[in-house]
């Protein structure tokens, strides 16, 4: 499957003054498949550990750190000569070892010619603790499940997809090729972008076989809430993460400690949520009552709401069978917001590279996403229909007069009076019609 992060793979191979790469993302996301595959396309050999299958490669870090003794002795155990420069070097779950991690900053100062590249699902976790981790001496990249676009290409849909690219912003599709992005956007609504998942429904359309794997990878990041998180924390984690559904399907999204253990306050439950979140399972997206530079200042720490790394995951969390979305059952209604807002997310992360927030006005009024972008700051509304009427969103441009306002539906692509109505199925060449109409 093409992973658009390999580009970044590429560049980061090629540059001068390369450090060790840290890799991070969640479980079963494509890391390991992504590092192992760029390997075999880029070097000449590929030599590959992982710290947690193999717990006694920790020791090698025991005596000392440096590099030399470390690649000999990694080269002996591999049975291979780890070269500089033509081998590629994967240290695979590498938060199992702190110490592997300390030794990075002297790969970097010490041994530059090694291509060595670190991936972890827990990485965030770790690096999140006080340690001597080795700030300024790594590259980091972050590897998220499949986005809309990338599942469209493993679906064999590359020429629809290029030639949507080609069109201006208010080019205009026929409802043939719409109809086919449609289809294409309600299974991904279902499926989501865990590659297992994809892979198995591009094999089979076997869609109690995707479930079954959803479900695997669902009770593996609960194992790992009891195997990792601080102990007293496991009964909280599972609590926030059952209602993260529920909490977004409210009318207002916004995370209630309440709703998740009634009666809890944010000092009971915030340590927890700090691990999911840091662990990259769930995104919090903070509120803004003034969209002003930067934004972070202007952020309301105890308001916020709750997504997932991946809306497949959160379709099953929901308990919503696919059935029921495919044939437009009305009982699905209060919860498809929920899960197109957590898609437009998921989307926007790859054109921003971080969290957007939403913007309130007391109670009076809500925008989905606002976000800076250059010297803007861009809100974004969600439409999950064609259905665009937004009182909140007229009254943040009259309030506000962005540069430009948005919106995603299932509306047509169009530009009028500073409004960019992006169709959802479309959200993955945003930074092209952004672009282009501000420019």
């Amino acid at each position: 499957m093409e992973r658009l992060l390999v580009k970044e793979l590429e560049a980061w191979k090629s540059r001068q003054g390369r450090k060790p790469l840290l890799l991070k993302g969640v479980r079963q996301c494509g890391k390991t498949y992504l590092l192992r595959e760029f390997g075999k396309a880029h070097f000449s050999d590929v030599a590959y550990f992982n710290f947690e299958l193999t717990p006694a490669l920790s020791g090698l870090f025991e005596i000392d750190l440096d590099p030399s003794r470390i690649i000999t002795e990694l080269g002996i155990l591999q049975g291979q000569k780890i070269e500089t420069e033509t081998t590629l070097i994967i240290w695979d779950e590498v938060q199992f070892c702190p110490k592997a991690l300390t030794a990075l900053k002297y790969f970097s100062e010490l041994a530059p010619g090694y291509a060595l590249a670190c991936a972890g699902s827990l990485l965030g976790v770790a690096l999140s603790k006080p340690s001597s981790f080795p700030v300024g001496k790594v590259d980091i990249l972050v590897l998220r499940p499949m986005d809309f676009r990338e599942f469209l290409v493993a679906s064999q849909e590359k020429q629809l997809i290029d030639y949507a690219a080609g069109l201006p912003p208010d080019g205009q599709l026929s409802q043939a090729l719409i109809d086919k992005f449609l289809v294409a956007l309600r299974m991904f609504q279902i499926i989501g972008g865990m590659p297992e998942a994809v892979s198995a429904w591009l094999q089979n359309r076997n869609m109690a076989e995707v479930e079954r794997i959803q479900d695997a990878i669902l009770a593996s990041y609960e194992l790992d809430f009891a195997k990792y998180a601080p102990p007293a924390d496991f009964p909280k984690l599972k609590l926030i993460w059952k209602s993260i559904p529920a909490q977004l399907s409210r009318e207002s999204g916004k995370f209630l400690y309440g709703h998740a253990k009634p009666g809890a306050r944010a000092k009971d439950l915030k340590d927890a949520l700090g691990w999911l979140t840091e662990a990259g399972l769930a995104y919090k997206v903070g509120r803004v009552e003034k969209p002003a530079f930067p934004l972070s200042a202007y952020m309301d720490q105890k308001a916020f709401k709750l997504y997932l790394a991946d809306i497949g995951l959160l379709r099953r969390l929901a308990g919503v069978p696919g059935s029921v979305m495919l044939d437009g059952n009305t009982l699905y209604s209060e919860f498809k917001g929920a899960l197109m807002e957590n898609f437009v997310l998921n989307e926007l992360l790859r054109f921003l590279g971080d969290l957007p927030s939403y913007w309130t006005s007391g109670n009076q009024a809500e925008v989905d996403f606002v976000f800076q972008y250059h010297d803007s700051i861009l809100p974004l509304e969600v439409k999950a229909a064609t259905n665009i009427r937004s009182r909140s969103l007229a009254a943040y441009r009259e309030k506000y007069r962005p540069q430009l306002a948005l919106r995603t539906s299932l509306m047509a692509c169009k530009s009028e009076d500073g409004l960019l109505n992006i169709p959802l199925y479309l959200l993955w060449n945003m930074a092209v019609y952004v672009r282009k109409v501000l420019s």
